[in-house]
């Protein structure tokens, strides 16, 4: 890999940040500065915490970062609860974008072990 945006785990994380964007389009104006906000920075912190843990020189300090970036997948289902809760979608819309937060989640967690296995490879050697 020679820079973040080539894995597969941001790619899939920038598809779900710019739906969450376009999604937060039709919430009521009240929530511009509540719920709008946060659903945006939770789903926009997935593919920032991937990134900046790929520009860490440790493995561990890259899986820190990944971990974040699996709670910010975590919160943004929360969020999308609270939406579904105050009827701005539906349980189609939710489950879909549920969905794909847990395909994040996924994919996070097979790349931490991935780097898991990489850090244990070279210290075996």
């Amino acid at each position: 890999m020679s820079t973040f945006s080539d894995l597969e785990v941001w790619k899939k994380s920038r598809i779900l940040r710019n739906a969450i964007f376009e999604l937060t389009k039709s919430f009521p104006g009240e929530e511009k500065y509540r719920l709008s906000d946060q659903i945006i920075r939770s789903s926009r912190s997935i593919g920032n915490n991937i990134a900046e843990g790929y520009g860490r020189f440790h493995f561990a300090d890259e899986v820190k970062f990944l971990l974040n970036a699996r709670g910010s997948a975590t919160e943004t289902i929360d969020h999308l609860i609270i939406a579904l809760d105050n009827k701005y979608i539906s349980e189609d819309t939710f489950e879909k974008f549920k969905t794909d937060c847990d395909e994040c989640a996924k994919l996070i967690n097979g790349y931490i072990n991935y780097l898991r296995s990489q850090a244990t490879k070279k210290t075996n050697n």
